[in-house]
């Protein structure tokens, strides 16, 4: 890779000393210009797979921020692309690849402790330095997982970048695979992904992994942080997962075919904006409010022929919007309050001007103790199939919701499972 040794030498050297602060010193500080370019060649980096990549991220970032601009082709991904705060990362759309590496996976040889960053695997074929792992188990999976990078080797023990997050038992079915984000950012802000495809390969990737640690693209504390134009296809788990991520945008992405959610604004993730994205015939739900989702926005976005619900929003997920979406042919309904009890409920979700077609059941169940709840103005329509059978189904348990102005055509328009007072 030409020039590679050249710019990881001033990783070690060079610092953007005022591009981080609030209250840089003048305008220039507050907006460094660096530009690098990465490519299969004639690029300031050239090479073809991740190490290139990261080499030009983390040489923008140390100066402060600026922009990475991948060229055309396609680069094999033995790990991750973390992502460094203030970068701009950004491709040739749909000429601009991004392809997970082939999964190796073995059983762990020992148990990995809570706070150990080291692995014992049983087989240690496919396992490198400078490779993206994944360690879980049986039951310690979702937040109790890790995913790091191997930094050292001998025989079948491996040390990690990363420390177990609980105790990885071999009784428990504890593994090791080399599964991770394509792309991540983890504790940083103001980073942008743009006009990039990822392929999560899920041909040669057989392990089916949860959003709380990896996805095609996966941020967990990156604030502030945009993804626009980017593709995600094929990977084994959710393509667009962010957790405990503040003020984050997805704008225009599309997430087709992956085995998770489409897209999993993640737990804690406060004031989100999703907007004109697609996710179409993804394994679970087509978009998926985790826990503790508030003041978001989903607007504009197109959600067809998903294996799970359309939409689900649930756990603590209150005061959200959402809006002008088309929701279409979603194996378990369009769009489903989870049932959760009053103190966890999703409390004052607006649902306006939607439209929700050809789901199996329902168009929208509003389940669990919700408050507040405003449906209007949206359509609602079986097209003939008899696949939606019921508009609007509210759930017993449900609070008071405010239904205006929807435009019904279903069998059953609404079905109210609430108790009426008696007389």
């Amino acid at each position: 890779m030409r020039n590679l040794l050249f710019f990881l030498t001033l990783l070690t050297t060079t610092y953007g000393d005022q591009a981080g602060r609030k209250h840089a010193e003048n305008d220039l500080h507050a907006q460094p210009a660096v530009r690098i370019t990465v490519g299969h060649r004639d690029a300031d980096i050239t090479g073809k797979d991740n190490r290139a990549l990261q080499a030009a991220v983390d040489y923008v970032g140390n100066l402060g921020g600026g922009i990475v601009e991948i060229g055309p082709g396609e680069y094999l991904m033995r790990d991750s692309l973390p992502l460094r705060s203030r970068v701009t990362v950004r491709g040739a759309g749909e000429k601009t690849i991004l392809k997970k590496d082939r999964e190796y996976r073995s059983p762990l040889a020992a148990d990995g402790d809570f706070g150990e960053a080291a692995i014992t695997v049983q087989n240690p074929e496919g396992f490198a330095i400078g490779r993206g792992v994944y360690v879980a188990s049986k039951s310690q999976r979702n937040f109790h997982g890790v995913c790091a990078t191997i930094l050292n080797a001998r025989d079948n023990f491996f040390t990690l970048t990363r420390s177990m997050n609980a105790d990885i038992m071999m009784a428990d079915d504890g593994f090791a695979a080399t599964i991770f984000p394509v792309i991540s950012g983890y504790h940083l802000e103001d980073a942008r992904v743009e006009h990039l495809t990822v392929d999560g390969n899920r041909e040669e990737n057989p392990t089916k992994v949860d959003g709380c640690r990896t996805a095609g693209i996966f941020l967990y504390r990156g604030d502030n942080c945009v993804i626009t134009n980017c593709t995600v296809r094929h990977y084994n788990g959710d393509g667009i997962s962010f957790q405990q991520s503040n003020d984050v945008t997805l704008e225009k992405c599309v997430v087709e075919t992956c085995a998770g959610f489409g897209l999993h604004p993640g737990s804690g993730s406060q004031r989100p904006t999703v907007k004109d994205c697609r996710a179409i015939e993804n394994g679970e739900d087509g978009f998926f409010f985790c826990w503790r989702v508030r003041g978001g926005v989903a607007e504009g976005n197109w959600l067809e022929n998903n294996g799970g619900h359309g939409m689900s929003i649930g756990h603590k997920d209150s005061d959200n919007f959402v809006r002008n979406n088309t929701i279409i042919g979603n194996q378990r309904g369009g769009v489903y309050w989870r049932a959760e009890t009053k103190p966890m409920a999703a409390h004052r979700v607006t649902f306006e001007a939607n439209t929700v077609r050809d789901n199996d059941g329902w168009g929208l169940f509003v389940d669990g103790a919700t408050e507040g709840t405003i449906i209007r103005n949206n359509t609602i329509e079986d097209t003939g199939a008899g696949r939606q059978a019921t508009g609007i189904r509210i759930g017993k348990e449900a609070g008071e919701v405010t239904l205006e102005g929807n435009n019904i055509k279903t069998q059953t328009p609404v079905q109210d499972d609430r108790e009426k007072p008696q007389n």
